[in-house]
C-alpha cells in the first residue's frame, strides 16, 4: 500500500468520526495532514533524485566495466608488442655487433685503402709540382719567343710595307715599261707601214713586240743574203731601235723542214738559220749606229720552232721566217724588286 492511499483512508477516518472530534482536534489533524503531505512530497522527491543518481551510477558502472575491458584488452595488447618490441630489440641488438664487426673490418680495409690513397697522393702531388715546375719554365720560354715573335712581326710588317711599296713602284715601272714598248710598236709599225704587204707584220705578246718577216722579203732560197726590199726595211727598223739604246733585240731565224740544198760551206738548215739572223743583225748595226751592240743576238733556230705544221706549200712558206724580238730593259726593274 502506497503513502497516498495511506492518506486518504486516514482523511476518511476523520470525517467518519467528525461527530466526535472537535474543531481544534481537526484543525490539529488537517496541519498534521498537510505536514505528513509535504514530507511525502519531499520523500517522492528524494526518492526521484536517488533513482536518478542509481541510474546515473549504473551507467558510470557500466562505462567503467568497459573501460576496464578496454585496458585489459589495451594490456595484453601492450604486453603483446612489448614481446615483439623486445624480440626486435634482440634482432637490433644481433644486426648492430653484426654491423660494428663488419664496420671495424671496413674501416680497417679503409684505413689500408687510405693509406695506399694518401702514398699515391703524396707520389702524384711530387709529379703535379714537377709539372708545374717544368710549365711555368715553358711558359717563360713561351713568352720569350711570343716577344720574339711580336718583333718578327713587326719586322715582317716593316718588310711587307716595304715590298708593298717596291711592288707599286715595280708595277708603275712595269706601266712605263709597257707604254714605251706600246711607242716602240707603234713607231715600228708605222715605220715599217709600206712592207705590210710584202710579207711583214708587227705584234705585241707576252710583253715584248714581235716582229715576224717573211723569206720572201727577206732571203732568196738557200741565201743569207738579205733582198734589196729586206735591206729597206731593215733599214728602216735600225732608225726606230737606235733611238733607244737601252732595248734588247734578238734576232731569230727560222726554216721549213725540207732540206739544205746548197753547195756552199752551209750544212744544213740549223746553219742557213743562224746565217740569216747574223746577216740581218749586221744590217741593223750598219744602219743603226745608236743601237748598243751588247743588247743585240742572234740565234736560228732551223726547223725546230715552227709555228705551224709543215704539211702543205703555204704551210712551209709560213714557217721561213726572220722574227726580230725588241724587249725593254728590264734588269734594273728586276734588280730593284730582287731587293
Amino acid at each position: 500500500m502506497n503513502m497516498k492511499r495511506v492518506l486518504f483512508i486516514v482523511a476518511a477516518a476523520a470525517m467518519t468520526l467528525t461527530s466526535c472530534v472537535s474543531l481544534s482536534e481537526m484543525e490539529a489533524l488537517q496541519a498534521k495532514y498537510d505536514q505528513t503531505s509535504k514530507k511525502y512530497n519531499l520523500t517522492q522527491q528524494e526518492l526521484l533524485e536517488m533513482k536518478e543518481e542509481n541510474a546515473e551510477l549504473s551507467r558510470v558502472n557500466q562505462s567503467l566495466s568497459s573501460e576496464m575491458t578496454d585496458m585489459a584488452l589495451a594490456k595484453a595488447s601492450a604486453e603483446a608488442r612489448a614481446d615483439s618490441l623486445n624480440r626486435r630489440l634482440e634482432q637490433m641488438h644481433h644486426h648492430y655487433d653484426t654491423t660494428m664487426e663488419n664496420y671495424v673490418q671496413d674501416i680497417a680495409g679503409k684505413s689500408r685503402d687510405l693509406t695506399r690513397a694518401q702514398n699515391l697522393l703524396t707520389a702524384r702531388t711530387k709529379e703535379l709540382n714537377d709539372k708545374e715546375r717544368e710549365l711555368s719554365a715553358k711558359e717563360t720560354q713561351l713568352a720569350e719567343q711570343q716577344e720574339d715573335f711580336m718583333l718578327q712581326r713587326s719586322e715582317l710588317i716593316a718588310k711587307q710595307k716595304e715590298l708593298e711599296s717596291k711592288e707599286a713602284a715595280a708595277r708603275a715601272q712595269l706601266a712605263a715599261k709597257q707604254r714605251e714598248l706600246d711607242a716602240v710598236r707603234n713607231s715600228v709599225t708605222k715605220a715599217l707601214t709600206g712592207f705590210a704587204d710584202k710579207g711583214l707584220s708587227v705584234e705585241t705578246k707576252d710583253g715584248k713586240v714581235y716582229i715576224l718577216m717573211e723569206n720572201k722579203l727577206m732571203f732568196p732560197s738557200a741565201s743569207w743574203t738579205v733582198s734589196k726590199d729586206g735591206a729597206a726595211a731593215i733599214k728602216e727598223l735600225a732608225k726606230v731601235l737606235e733611238q733607244d739604246s737601252t732595248l734588247n733585240i734578238m734576232v731569230e731565224g727560222h726554216t721549213d723542214n725540207d732540206a739544205y740544198r746548197g753547195s756552199t760551206a752551209v750544212k744544213d738548215n740549223w746553219d742557213l738559220s743562224v746565217m740569216r739572223a747574223t746577216a740581218i743583225v749586221k744590217l741593223l748595226l750598219q744602219h743603226g749606229k745608236g743601237i748598243n751592240p751588247s743588247r743585240v743576238e742572234a740565234c736560228g733556230h732551223g726547223e725546230y720552232a715552227p709555228k705551224v705544221a709543215n704539211d702543205s706549200p703555204e704551210h712551209k712558206a709560213m714557217n721561213r721566217r726572220t722574227e726580230i724580238i725588241i724587249t725593254p730593259n728590264l734588269e734594273a726593274l728586276l734588280e730593284e724588286m730582287g731587293n
